[in-house]
């Protein structure tokens, strides 16, 4: 039988810098078309604003708990139970918490125009550790979401 690919958590190495998993991971997502020395350069950066900004706490305890704030506990999941789709409330597995945090603050740098990326970066990361900002606002609307359908949780199985 062929040899199959591993999963890219076996395969994944510390970032160089702060020799740390998550933000080697947070560089693969927001790495694009295979550029990972310009993704690097632009986490880097982002991380140096942020140790400008903030001189108390260093930049990777920062960059910690902005993940964990944005992370989401619950969400809605469409299920169909005899010919109606409810929406029912769930919880997050792990991996797609860390998933959803990546993305949420990725896509709200990302719609921010006008300063260079590094500093949109550092910005949404900012605002994440202050629970503020577009990222936590998605997070708050999918709790919301998952509030409004609580009487639909005897789905969950």
């Amino acid at each position: 039988m062929a040899k199959r690919f591993t999963a890219s958590a076996k395969q994944l190495q510390s970032d160089p810098k702060f020799d740390s998993k998550l933000v080697s991971k947070f560089i693969n997502c927001l790495m694009g078309e295979g550029k990972k020395s310009v993704a690097q350069r632009l986490m880097y950066d982002a991380m140096g604003l942020i140790g400008r900004r903030i001189t108390d706490v260093p930049p990777l305890e920062v960059f910690e708990t902005a993940i964990n704030n944005v992370k989401p506990l619950i969400e809605v999941r469409s299920k169909r139970v005899g010919g109606s789709t409810y929406q029912v409330p769930m919880q997050v597995k792990y991996k797609r918490q860390q998933a959803l945090a990546f993305r949420w603050i990725l896509a709200a740098s990302r719609g921010k125009k006008g300063k260079p990326m590094a500093r949109r970066l550092s910005d949404e990361l900012l605002a994440a550790y202050k629970k503020e900002g577009a990222a936590m606002t998605t997070r708050e609307n999918v709790h919301r979401m998952a509030e409004a359908n609580k009487a639909f949780a005897h789905f969950a199985w």
